[in-house]
């Protein structure tokens, strides 16, 4: 056992190289060609993630509307409300016009104008699927031609990630796998939940990254996907599930472990292995060409086999097995059963097919891959034993 406050003055800030003008430039000339090929006039970027994608820029959702234009053809043009524009223009690192509107105007009357105006080919308006629906109702009435969703465009581009992003996907995960080594190693009897949810997120702070999310869940409490409401103490014996994530440079991370407190029973081994072997069959169905829906089925199909489900029933899997990761913790492509989207080099989605047993206790082993042209690989080692659930497999193929 670590004390949690000496491991965090062990810890020292990561770095990672962050995305370049030449590559968001890449992103746009790629939104624009699709945007041609769709036969659509221009695109709306709100402040979301898909905004710093494109642009760089973080701006944060707020009541008044803000963003940018991406023709099919020519230079952007950025919106914004007049008392903004200063702070947005030292922000900029893509060039573009900025076109302001006062308090008592109407911006969505402004952005149709510019629309219009637009020396681009294609008809109406793709907005930002992340766009509110007060500002997506109100371009809808004011934009002429078809007002449609720009999501396949977007995440046709966003899904396949770069060189570039898989390096802060790698740095940011590796940070995360070593808060769970350290959360691992500093458990104690009777510590609080709360105090090792302070810990990660001070843990992530101390490694450069930006805390996203930390839910730790201990003995009945694991059973249940997203945890109880209550604080909950650390007892021998106890299944513990720590789930984390962080940004750096705007990228995810994302990774879960479950272990037990003390010495395992046959049950909580059972339950362990299982989980442990439907990760493993998820990764291995993880084919190029093949259906992101085929790693869910082969992760479900570990369970259905030893008795559990079958489909979404518990004791059992009762959601998807996984979810795409980049600068939003959930994207596409979802590892969903039924989902046909192919499996592409880029890529990167989670395994984490959860066995929930409601009223005694739940696993789940959650690592995030990437797609490469001969196959998936693992950012981090996945947990390979129970009892040393953060030791090196390949020490352990090496030494028997």
């Amino acid at each position: 056992m670590t004390d949690f406050a000496a491991t965090l003055t062990a810890f020292r800030p990561v770095t990672g190289l962050p995305i370049s003008q030449a590559e968001r430039l890449a992103r746009i000339a790629g939104l624009q060609a699709r945007l041609v090929q769709d036969g659509v006039k221009a695109a709306w970027l709100d402040a979301s993630t898909s905004l710093t994608y494109y642009t760089g820029l973080s701006l944060g959702l707020s009541e008044r509307i803000h963003g940018a234009l991406v023709p099919s053809a020519g230079a952007l043009i950025y919106v914004s409300p007049q008392f903004e524009a200063p702070k947005l223009r030292n922000l900029l690192t893509i060039a573009g016009e900025i076109a302001v509107w006062e308090e008592d105007e109407c911006p969505y009357d402004l952005i149709a104008t510019r629309v219009a105006a637009f020396d681009a080919p294609g008809a109406g308006l793709a907005l930002d699927p992340a766009t509110p629906f007060v500002f997506a109702s109100a371009l809808m009435k004011a934009v002429a031609g078809p007002v449609t969703s720009s999501q396949p465009m977007i995440s046709a581009q966003r899904q396949l990630k770069s060189a570039a992003e898989i390096a802060l996907i790698q740095t940011a995960m590796e940070a995360s796998l070593s808060v769970q080594k350290a959360v691992h190693a500093g458990l104690r009897r009777g510590v609080m939940a709360s105090e090792v949810k302070a810990f990660i997120n001070a843990a992530h702070q101390a490694l450069g990254l930006t805390p996203l999310f930390a839910a730790v869940q201990f003995g009945e409490a694991t059973a249940y996907p997203h945890g109880v409401p209550q604080d909950q103490s650390l007892s021998d014996g106890d299944m513990v599930l720590i789930d984390m994530g962080g940004t750096l440079q705007g990228y995810c991370s994302d990774i879960t472990r479950t272990y037990v407190f003390g010495q395992p029973t046959p049950r909580q081994r059972q339950l362990w292995d299982l989980e442990r072997q439907a990760q493993a069959a998820g990764f291995a169905a993880a084919r190029i060409g093949a259906p992101s829906g085929a790693v869910d089925y082969a992760a479900r199909k570990i369970f259905a086999d030893a008795g559990f489900g079958p489909d979404y029933q518990v004791p059992g899997l009762p959601h998807r097995t996984g979810h795409g990761l980049g600068m939003d913790i959930h994207e596409e492509p979802y590892i969903l059963r039924g989902s046909s989207t192919p499996l592409q080099p880029g890529m990167c989605f989670s395994i984490e097919p959860m066995l929930c047993v409601y009223g005694e206790c739940g696993v789940r082993l959650e690592d995030i891959v990437y797609m490469t042209d001969t196959g998936p690989r693992w950012f981090v080692p996945p947990a390979e034993r129970l009892d040393d659930p953060f030791a090196d497999p390949r020490i352990a193929t090496l030494s028997g």
